[in-house]
């Protein structure tokens, strides 16, 4: 499938691992020119050297805090002209309404909440004065899945679900610029072995047992980095122009196996 994405600038938030680092490679496989930005220097370059040895396409990067004082201006003057946004930086830490004090609590929506929405009010305006833009939110199917052990990143999730489809419920008619939202569920990266080897350790009482909580999700297993940095290519594309304001969930249909009959 012909993406036309070729050419196209694209800002990835978080890129230096994970989810982040594979819709980088995912859009560098485009043709795209990238922006990256995320905290750790030394990762972020050989996420950056990667890329440019195995495709042909310039790269940027800025390692930043981005929670430090006039962080998201300085984000928004490096990728100045970008025409897609993928908020990705930021991870809620788990736990229960008394393990997560408000300290933490903060401190982890200061960046995945907050994060999103200033990073969006820097960049949309320009957008909107192109009438041409997408910005992408990596959220989270916590926000559809209220669990109690992950209290404050539910709480997020569900925030940035909210904030996605009330900004792309009129950012397309109104300005041209598509705002989406993406829920994966659990997906194969270092942060999901470290949630479930503290799950088997409370659990099962021996966290090199976590393999075996895979069992429990589809097909056995969690989702690949490409898996869901390819959804978020066809989202930027043209082939997804009448896509605004909505939050595509994958996660193997975790979300949706939930029944009146289940306990």
């Amino acid at each position: 499938m012909k993406l036309d994405l070729e050419g196209r600038s694209v800002l990835v938030t978080g890129a230096s691992q994970g989810i982040g680092a594979g819709i980088a490679k995912a859009f560098a496989r485009e043709g795209c020119r990238l922006c990256l930005v995320a905290r750790c220097a030394e990762k972020l370059e050989l996420v950056a050297q990667e890329i440019v040895s195995s495709w042909d396409v310039d790269v940027d990067v800025l390692a930043i805090d981005m929670t430090g004082q006039g962080a998201i201006a300085r984000v928004a003057e490096f990728a100045r002209g970008v025409d897609v946004l993928i908020n990705n930086a930021g991870s809620i830490p788990a736990g229960t309404l008394w393990d997560v004090d408000e300290a933490q609590w903060r401190s982890g929506w200061e960046l995945k909440v907050f994060g999103y929405i200033n990073l969006i009010r820097a960049l949309y305006p320009e957008m909107a004065a192109r009438r041409r833009g997408v910005i992408l939110n990596n959220i989270g199917n916590g926000g559809e899945n209220f669990d109690f052990n992950y209290i404050a990143g539910s709480t997020g999730n569900a925030a940035l679900m909210a904030f996605t489809r009330a900004l792309g419920g009129r950012s397309l008619a109104d300005d041209g610029v598509r705002v989406v939202g993406v829920n994966p569920g659990p997906v194969e990266t270092e942060r999901i072995r470290k949630v479930l080897k503290g799950h088997a350790q409370r659990e099962l009482g021996d966290e090199s047992r976590f393999v075996e909580l895979l069992k429990g999700y589809p097909l056995g297993r969690a989702a690949t980095v490409d898996e869901i940095a390819e959804l978020f290519v066809f989202l930027a594309s043209s082939k997804s122009s009448y896509t605004s304001g909505t939050i595509v969930t994958v996660d193997g249909g975790i979300t949706s196996r939930r029944s009146v009959s289940q306990t």
